[in-house]
């Protein structure tokens, strides 16, 4: 500015300026709708009596310091009057009766008679079997023109029909559009009975049946009862309404609800029963579509597994049961194709299916694939490799990690092929480096390869990824250069069974182990930042919030745990065992609800509701993006 002013001649500091001002847009800061009832609605005299109670909390509360009135300018909209008339719609009510005989004697009335034969020879009119006889079940002699008798057996005639009779059944039975209305029913029966719990997880009012009222007119002394009662429901109303809005204004900050878990319904049935829940995955295009793979162990043998999708529309029977040959240890849909869903079985195989189709054969598998995995497959997912891309341009490929060391990029084309991204080697453990210190280039690789347990891939750059070891060793690697480790992360000192990139905080990733343990990463530093222990157990599983970068969730063989970095990071803000029958072994959030999945060793995915679990804002995501700071 003193510069500015120095330059500045007298003809300048004459001159003339003009300044306009205009007035800015207006901020809405809140927007209240006003609320308006007639007042000959029914409900009109509640609002009164509820303005009433407000107004009288409002006088009662003055000069407190919880309570303070303030003035602001409101926008009142135009208010406009519509009518509209119709024709009252009537409705009529009709039911009949069907008994198993009147069943029976439709069909005897659709089916032909079978006519009757009369003898050569034999007189007009004259019937080649006795009816009485018949009724009877007896012999009947019938006299031919050739002198000759013939003895006619009127019982093994319905034999014929009664065959046809059963196959047209079992041909109903078999029917598609039989079986079409039997799912569309099954359906109507689980949305009555999960009603109020599908209305919690989408998030709407829960719908009360209202009560039956006949038709018939009700005596004067009922008709005073039923004013009675509805007098009393109503001074209860006020006096709970008036406790909650007392209890509201009194309630201070301090004394906020704890966050809780709440059991909405389980995903499981007969055929689940026994088998550990290896992995959960939802689907790209439906959010109400749920893919869950199972694997068993019986004395160290594995025995057959199941891949089953779950829908929302029928909490306690599959859509879909695919059965494997061998367990079942990793599952995930595809985003470009969402029919297609990726099953990754303990054996080592990989086979592809088609949820579209009720054939339990895979569409694609890797049994004739000289690359095959020798070991189980930990975790497999679809990556796409042109982020840009929209609709059939998307291309996909699909990621496996295995035991046998191997990290994998298989190609769908005529058959299932697959080329190694990177090959896992064991290392020796050297001396213990300084913190900060990098990793050393020269540190020799052994000839054995490390068993590889999970991966995941960076969130904004999806050629880089993170691979978890079963020698307790993270790997920072890239899949342009095969084979070229980035970073190696050492601080757990059992299997890493789960890493997990924070999806806000790009440079933070978390990591789990069977040794107790949960350690937060920056991607710059090779020790852990912090460390989170609260029981000594193994934690199978950890994910993200995904509407936190602060918050995430992490199961043990005991119970589920949920983590607010902003509140505490030494103990959960939620600790609480979900699963008594059996252990806890895999974890999932909703896309669509505030709520999460947690798949138990009992075959058991249960749906829990989170309350009162804060989100942190949008500001406070910068934080966790300086190494060092929690």
């Amino acid at each position: 500015q003193r510069e500015l002013e120095a330059a500045l001649t007298e003809a300048e500091l004459e001159q003339r300026v003009e300044i306009f001002l205009t007035e800015t847009d207006t901020l809405w800061m809140l927007d209240v709708p006003t609320a308006l009832v007639s007042t000959e609605a029914e409900e009109a005299e509640r609002v009164l009596e509820r303005n009433k109670i407000y107004l009288e909390i409002c006088d009662s509360k003055a000069g407190t310091e919880y309570f303070e009135e303030k003035m602001v300018q409101t926008i009142s909209g135009a208010v406009k009057t519509k009518e509209v008339q119709c024709e009252t719609i009537t409705v009529a009510e009709k039911g009949m009766m069907v008994t198993s005989w009147d069943l029976d004697n439709s069909l005897d009335a659709s089916e032909p008679e079978p006519t009757k034969t009369e003898e050569p020879g034999a007189p007009a009119g004259e019937s080649s079997k006795s009816p009485s006889a018949e009724e009877h079940g007896q012999a009947v002699a019938v006299p031919s023109a050739k002198g000759t008798i013939a003895l006619f057996c009127p019982s093994a005639v319905p034999a014929r029909p009664q065959e046809e009779k059963e196959c047209h059944s079992k041909a109903i039975l078999a029917s598609e559009n039989l079986q079409q209305d039997l799912v569309v029913m099954e359906r109507i029966l689980m949305e009555n009975i999960f009603q109020p719990k599908f209305a919690v997880y989408r998030q709407i009012p829960v719908l009360k049946e209202p009560p039956v009222t006949s038709g018939t007119e009700t005596d004067e002394a009922e008709h005073e009862e039923d004013e009675e009662e509805k007098k009393e429901e109503k001074k209860q109303e006020e006096t709970s309404l008036k406790a909650s809005l007392l209890s509201e204004v009194d309630q201070s900050p301090a004394e906020a609800a704890a966050p809780s878990l709440e059991l909405l319904w389980s995903y499981r049935c007969d055929l689940t029963s026994g088998h550990s829940v290896s992995s959960m995955a939802w689907n790209k295009v439906n959010p109400d579509l749920l893919a869950v793979g199972y694997r068993e162990f019986v004395s160290q043998d594995q025995k057959k597994g199941l891949a089953c999708c779950w829908s929302l529309k029928n909490p306690m029977w599959p859509e879909r049961i695919f059965h494997c040959e061998h367990g079942v240890t990793a599952v995930d849909f595809s985003l470009a194709k969402p029919h297609l869903l990726a099953v990754g079985l303990a054996s080592g195989r990989v086979a592809i299916y088609d949820v579209r189709s009720r054939n339990d054969a895979a569409l694609l598998d890797s049994s004739t694939s000289l690359n095959e995995h020798k070991g189980p497959v930990w975790q497999l997912r679809w990556m796409e490799q042109d982020r840009g891309a929209t609709g059939g341009d998307r291309k996909e490929r699909l990621m496996c990690i295995s035991g046998d060391g191997r990290m994998t990029q298989w190609f769908i084309q005529q058959r299932l092929d697959c080329s190694d991204v990177m090959k896992i080697k064991r290392t020796e453990s050297g001396k213990k480096k300084l913190p900060g210190e990098r990793e050393r280039k020269s540190e020799a690789p052994l000839s054995q390869q490390a068993a590889g347990m999970c991966f995941d891939f960076h969130p904004e750059d999806t050629d880089i990824f993170l691979a978890g070891t079963e020698e307790g060793h993270i790997y920072c690697c890239s899949c342009s250069s095969k084979g070229q480790i980035l970073g190696t992360y050492r601080g757990h000192k059992g299997p890493v069974y789960k890493v997990a990139w924070n999806p806000s905080s790009t440079d933070m990733f978390l990591s789990c182990s069977a040794d107790w343990s949960i350690l937060l990463w920056h991607r710059d530093s090779h020790t852990p930042l912090i460390t989170f222990t609260s029981v000594t157990a193994f934690v199978h599983d950890i994910k993200w919030a995904p509407k936190s970068a602060f918050i995430f969730a992490a199961v043990n063989e005991r119970r589920v745990e949920i983590w607010d970095l902003t509140v505490s990071i030494f103990q959960p803000v939620l600790s609480c065992a979900a699963s008594p029958e059996g252990n806890l072994c895999s974890i999932l959030f909703a896309r669509n609800a505030e709520c999460l999945l947690l798949g138990d060793s009992c075959g058991q995915v249960g749906v829990w509701q989170l309350h009162n679990l804060a989100a942190p804002s949008s500001d406070q995501v910068g934080l966790c993006s300086e190494p060092g700071l929690p």
